[in-house]
């Protein structure tokens, strides 16, 4: 039986490029491919299927001329905004991402930024970097305390419980804004705030969880930032566009914001510039999933969907 035909338009960790080359007939180019260069790969193979992560950007447009033999768009994450689904529905195209299988290690990664921010770690290592050489009195380069503090979740999803179970181990309170409140048995204890603004005064950590939609621009702005108490912390690990980053720069140099730890920007992966000249902010590249166990998870999850496509069967993971 001959095997499915198969685009892919990212650069994949080489267990999940094994599988392609055993179970597909694969176009694996060096390099990720972008929209229309993916468009051109999927016409001259004749492929009827694509696997893609966020670096390739689908609009309606470019999803309108997609050739009717491409059955499935599979996304090599959980986010989706990179995809104009509602184009790919009107269209008949399957679109499918992979949840689930990265809740735990980017949920590792917000606790990792909680720390890092919290307790100056940029700074320090910087320090060390230089050669330390000056020895620090009892009441400088401090930094907070995370244990005992009040965590604000916005987005109480996979991911957001993920990392509630994780400040529960630190005896933080844990404070949620969702779409909806949470049945009891997933609350597990966290506090309900209705409103951004009934949730905001009350946090001293707050990390973001949300999708990347337009109801979520710029939910971060300067209006919501002054509500957070008078240096809070604050983390993002979902999505740049959640955030005016003019406002956050501004409240990390007034002192409204003590710290920020960020694995997400506006134009990744160019980055403002005045981000790193901050020194009350931890920089991460985007690696909120990056583990070996997790992308390859995250990959296999992908072919899992292209498989079940491809045979006539119902996709894992539809959006």
């Amino acid at each position: 039986m001959s095997k499915s035909r198969l685009v892919v338009a990212t650069r994949l960790p080489a267990a999940v490029i094994e599988r392609i080359h055993r179970d597909f007939d694969a176009f694996v180019p060096p390099n990720d491919l972008d929209g229309p260069q993916a468009l051109q790969a999927v016409m001259d193979t004749k492929a009827q299927a694509l696997l893609v992560s966020g670096k390739t950007r689908l609009d309606g447009d470019l999803i309108a001329r997609l050739p009717a033999h491409l059955k499935i768009v599979a996304t090599c994450s959980v986010g989706f905004d990179h995809i104009e689904v509602a184009a790919a529905r009107t269209r008949g195209l399957i679109v499918t991402n992979t949840p689930d299988v990265l809740n735990d290690c980017t949920a590792d990664m917000a606790m990792l930024l909680i720390l890092a921010a919290c307790r100056r770690a940029a700074e320090y290592e910087q320090v060390m970097r230089r050669g330390w050489g000056t020895a620090f009195g009892m009441g400088e380069f401090l930094g907070q305390s995370v244990s005992g503090k009040r965590l604000g979740i916005i987005g109480m999803g996979r991911i957001g419980q993920a990392v509630a179970r994780r400040a529960r181990g630190f005896g933080m309170t844990v404070l949620y804004n969702n779409r909806r409140r949470l049945a009891p048995d997933l609350e597990q204890g966290a506090i309900y705030c209705e409103t951004l603004d009934a949730l905001l005064p009350r946090c001293d950590i707050l990390s973001l969880h949300a999708p990347a939609t337009a109801d979520t621009e710029n939910l971060i702005n300067a209006r919501t930032l002054a509500l957070l108490p008078k240096g809070a912390v604050f983390v993002n690990t979902a999505r740049g566009q959640l955030v005016d980053e003019d406002a956050l720069i501004a409240a990390l140099s007034s002192g409204q914001l003590f710290a920020a730890g960020l694995d997400v920007f506006r134009g990744e992966p160019n980055v403002d510039p005045r981000f790193r000249s901050l020194p009350n902010v931890f920089l991460c590249p985007h690696m909120g999933s990056a583990t070996v166990e997790t992308r390859n998870a995250m990959g296999l999850r992908c072919l899992d969907n292209i498989a079940a496509v491809c045979a006539g069967l119902a996709p894992i993971d539809p959006l």
